[in-house]
């Protein structure tokens, strides 16, 4: 396996996705307080779902060899996309770059019912990497439309799930993005109509959101079952739990992720410093003059190494202790497409 430092860049021998790799150098401390503790968020890190879209490229390419094709990025982060980039999937937005009769495997994040049409249609080898929990609100979609419902989406326009979902029909669906969005939708009737969630959203502000649409709409359509999957809402609510205890909270992710936006905006709302970083290049000194104590938690799609590195850099920046929060295991495990059993 390739090796990515700590900034995203390739080099020759990086330790596999969630291994240890210490930092190396030092710097004088610059924390600037005696026993300053790092505390680590439980949960944190990889969901089941971004487990398995990893785990159906690396095994796609095992199987079949590289090139492997890639709509979009399986997961909304530079390390992990930058390590599968080295090991032979190319990562595409369009299908005309993918040559015919290649290998095509669809992000977490879910795709339109035209993208998979022309994917068929085209007659690559498709492997679906699309998060079960995703693939859940699809169903629901396709299952109320048959039955004459229209459906509000709450959600970040531009986000690749909320193109794959609302792509689940060819019209009927509406974006709200916030409370002022929900006084704008024009659905063509009322009697039938439903409320879907992008899953990596803030539970605050998905509720928020969807108080505003029950207002208006009183007879709409709620979920069954929340939307915002499990492991989206057992981070939010260790930073909840994390936040009032430490002066600063730095949140692993990389920009594109929405689930580590979110966990940033959870602490930030509840009064606490915070910060997203992609690496731990990314930290600044001055962050940490002063504080006694520090908040460490990573997006879904984070993985463990980046987590480890950037706790050596607190380190070197003068923290003496680490301790694991009381929290949350998760144990969910999904299961993988047919077709990507590796012959021993």
């Amino acid at each position: 396996m390739s090796k990515c430092s700590n900034k995203g860049t390739l080099s020759a021998d990086r330790p596999p996705l969630g291994a240890s790799a210490p930092m190396g150098g030092s710097e004088p401390n610059a924390v600037g307080s005696v026993g300053v503790e790092v505390l680590l968020a439980e949960p944190r890190g990889f969901c089941a779902g971004v487990d398995r879209a990893i785990e159906i490229v690396d095994r796609a390419l095992q199987k079949f060899g590289r090139p492997i094709y890639v709509r979009h990025e399986i997961v909304h982060n530079t390390y992990v996309v930058n390590d599968l980039k080295a090991r032979g999937a190319i990562f595409i937005e369009e299908l005309d770059d993918v040559p015919p009769g290649a290998t095509l495997v669809f992000s977490a994040h879910g795709v339109s019912q035209a993208i998979q049409r022309e994917a068929e249609r085209r007659g690559f080898q498709i492997f679906d990497a699309t998060c079960p929990l995703v693939t859940k609100v699809h169903v629901e979609v396709a299952k109320l439309h048959k039955e004459g419902y229209e459906f509000i989406m709450i959600g970040h326009k531009g986000h690749p799930e909320v193109e794959g979902t609302m792509g689940q029909l060819e019209s009927g669906i509406h974006l709200v993005e916030d409370v002022a969005d929900v006084a704008k939708v024009n659905p063509s009737q009322t009697e039938r109509l439903a409320v879907v969630t992008q899953t990596t959203l803030s539970v605050d502000d998905a509720s928020e959101i969807a108080a505003a649409v029950k207002a208006r709409f009183p007879n709409v359509r709620e979920p069954k079952q929340q939307d915002i999957c499990y492991a989206t809402q057992n981070r939010q609510d260790a930073v909840k739990v994390m936040s009032p205890q430490v002066e600063i909270v730095i949140v692993v992710g990389s920009p594109t992720s929405s689930n580590s936006n979110r966990l940033r905006e959870v602490a930030k709302k509840l009064g606490t410093e915070s910060y997203m970083v992609d690496n731990a290049d990314e930290l600044k000194p001055e962050w940490f003059e002063g504080r006694s104590r520090v908040g460490l938690t990573a997006g879904a799609s984070a993985p463990e190494i980046l987590v480890k590195a950037v706790i050596d850099r607190i380190k070197a920046l003068g923290a003496v202790s680490v301790r694991k929060m009381d929290g949350i295991e998760e144990t969910v495990k999904f299961p993988l497409p047919k077709g990507l059993k590796i012959d021993t």
